[in-house]
């Protein structure tokens, strides 16, 4: 029998995973939260469900190529990666955050500029946001150390996530304009949900009644 993989992301959103998992009665090997440990495969109580930990941003290519059957990721993963290869079938509503254009305190006013800098991964939804404001933006994408890009004069602004903001406040930055509310979503492989019905709406069937008993 094949295994159905569920791809999950690293970091944080495990501790809400956590108790979405016990929630709704899928017990995974304690490892899965374990930050230290190098396993990347985790068996779980049901025999046919294994679930693989990856990057957040390699969640979308693993469900979308194939190498996994679901994911969780976040809606800024979704539309960063947007795909006709998986669907997003049902948002969970953990996870949640926003996406959004920060800059030093004292320049926020980046709309009434005609050019600027910005450092970001989400290079995708950074490009459609300023094209829509009519600003021109050349894009820097940057997997980390956002913070000090514009210290560095690297760029003029950061896009990236914000949960309280205490990160930008401690890098004397300030949140200008939110861009996306972001939570995470279950999506699926579009040839798994043809041809492995009955595990997609099994995984359905236990993320809704998560979702009718919050």
């Amino acid at each position: 029998m094949n295994k159905t993989i569920l791809a999950v992301p690293k970091g944080r959103i495990l501790n809400d995973l956590k108790l979405f998992f016990a929630k709704i009665k899928i017990f995974p090997d304690p490892d899965l939260f374990n930050e230290n440990t190098r396993n990347l495969i985790f068996k779980t109580n049901i025999p046919n469900l294994d679930i693989v930990k990856v990057r957040s941003f390699d969640v979308a290519n693993f469900v979308k190529f194939g190498g996994a059957d679901f994911g969780i990721c976040g809606k800024d993963v979704i539309e960063e990666f947007i795909s006709n290869e998986f669907f997003a079938m049902l948002n969970l509503n953990i996870g949640k955050c926003r996406l959004a254009i920060a800059g030093e305190v004292g320049d926020v006013n980046f709309k009434q500029k005609d050019k600027i800098r910005v450092a970001t991964k989400y290079v995708n939804i950074t490009q459609k946001y300023f094209e829509n404001l009519g600003i021109q933006a050349e894009i820097i994408k940057l997997n980390g150390a956002l913070e000090i890009a514009t210290k560095l004069n690297l760029c003029d602004y950061i896009v990236d996530l914000v949960s309280t903001g205490q990160t930008l406040l401690n890098n004397n930055m300030v949140e200008i304009e939110k861009i996306l509310d972001v939570s995470s979503f279950l999506i699926v492989n579009r040839t798994s949900f043809k041809t492995k019905n009955n595990e997609v709406n099994f995984l359905l069937k236990n993320f809704e009644f998560y979702d009718e008993n919050l």
